[in-house]
């Protein structure tokens, strides 16, 4: 037994790892060993990856290429790959992933289990809008490929699915042509949520990515600066990529904390406003600014912390959103790493998928015990009212009510869910 912890730390729990080398193997382990849950990176924040006590099957070993179509984009690779290689690989080659979250250290596998979802969803979507097939291995001993054409169901069920229709082991990726590794970016101080929503409308037709900081203890006149980003054309100028940082140990106490996030933000939102509002950056440096921090998460001391992710609906977006900044400033907690940001008009086509039209604020706070989790209730409410949903790779402690308000297609997709495959998540908000 092994112990093994997701990347909010909230808990360390020992598990027993099956190590998944060739598909072959995977698939003869996945049937007589379960049940258990894959487990790629480990970057989920909640339990989505953990089973206590039990199996988990470690896709890592499956790190290979198989096949690339250099006239079409599509790319064949084991789940087990990371965005990263595929973004190192290719990007030099005049391709990559269309669209990749704020860390490309998740591996293929994980990045499907979870639709993930990047600063470009306005033009790309979600994640699975670009894989065209995914192989699934079941405990059953079986083999499933499916495609929005073949199988599509169980498609929509794996897509965002959390690995609960089973393992993983191959997928094809449509990737897209790509003219350099800089990006044309400017960042923008914004006051106000008004200004925000202008800025982030307005961007949406001549910039690819778009994405906000927002201090949250700037009560009702929200400031924040507001980020966009476009593959350069001219990047003779470009700064220099980023060294990478390490955080080599644990704090006894958080490092973020009620007394240093008004400094911490205070001095980001100044520091950030003395850069040059144009620049040009290399592609790392802007799409996943925490690779450069290794083990950033510890910064959060031995209790770990929480990740707090909802997207509602655009018509309430703005009262919303205030709501829930209200909320946190009364609350005496705070988050610094706070992130909002709108999707476009593109529902998620996984059945358990987070991605919708509308708004999401993305939130880390410091395990303080009873005063987080009662935070935590007063959002869920404020959430729910507007009809919105939490997004499951980053949850915790979702009750089962807040769970099943937010994603009404559940019965449908138990009906794909592998009986062979649990973990803490899926027992917490589904009981098994």
């Amino acid at each position: 037994m092994i112990s093994v912890e997701s990347w909010g730390r909230i808990g360390i729990y020992p598990h027993n790892i099956m190590h998944l080398t060739a598909p072959d193997q995977a698939l003869s382990i996945v049937k007589n060993n379960h049940p258990g849950i894959a487990y790629g990176m480990g970057k989920s924040y909640g339990d989505a990856c953990l089973n206590p006590g039990q199996l988990l099957w470690n896709t890592r070993g499956l790190d290979h290429f198989i096949h690339f179509d250099a006239d079409n984009g599509r790319l064949t690779c084991e789940a087990g790959v990371l965005l990263r290689d595929i973004q190192q690989l290719f990007l030099p080659r005049g391709w990559c992933l269309p669209v990749t979250p704020g860390t490309q250290l998740i591996t293929v596998g994980g990045a499907i289990a979870n639709d993930v979802h990047g600063k470009n969803h306005h033009g790309f979507g979600s994640f699975c809008d670009q894989v065209l097939r995914i192989q699934l291995a079941r405990t059953d001993g079986s083999i499933i490929e499916c495609s929005r054409h073949s199988s599509p169901d169980m498609f929509a069920a794996t897509a965002g699915g959390v690995g609960l229709t089973g393992v993983i082991i191959t997928a094809e990726l449509q990737l897209r042509h790509s003219p350099n590794l800089w990006l044309e970016t400017e960042t923008i101080p914004y006051y106000g949520l008004e200004e925000f929503f202008y800025l982030s409308d307005s961007s949406e037709t001549e910039w690819e990515h778009t994405v906000s900081w927002i201090d949250c203890l700037s009560g009702t006149a929200a400031k924040g600066l507001f980020m966009r980003g476009r593959p350069a054309r001219d990047y003779d100028k470009a700064t220099q990529p980023r060294r990478s940082r390490n955080i080599p140990i644990t704090p006894p106490l958080s490092l973020v904390n009620r007394l240093s996030l008004k400094p911490f933000n205070l001095t980001y939102y100044q520091l950030q406003k003395l850069r040059p509002v144009q620049r040009h950056e290399y592609y790392e440096d802007f799409l996943y600014p925490l690779d450069h921090l290794t083990n950033w998460n510890r910064l959060y001391g031995p209790k770990g912390f929480y990740q707090y992710q909802s997207v509602v609906p655009r018509d309430s977006g703005m009262a919303t959103t205030q709501a829930m900044l209200d909320a946190i400033a009364s609350s005496g907690e705070g988050s610094f790493l706070a992130v909002l940001k709108t999707f476009g008009q593109r529902q998620s086509i996984g059945m358990l998928g987070f991605p919708r039209p509308g708004v999401t604020l993305a939130l880390d706070f410091p395990n303080n015990g009873d005063a987080t989790k009662k935070l935590f209730e007063r959002l869920d409410s404020i959430v729910r009212d507007a009809g919105g949903r939490i997004y499951l790779a980053k949850d915790a402690r979702m009750s089962r009510e807040m769970f099943e308000a937010g994603y009404p297609l559940l019965n449908e997709f138990t009906r794909y869910r592998d009986p062979g495959i649990s973990s803490a998540l899926s027992r917490r908000l589904m009981g098994s």
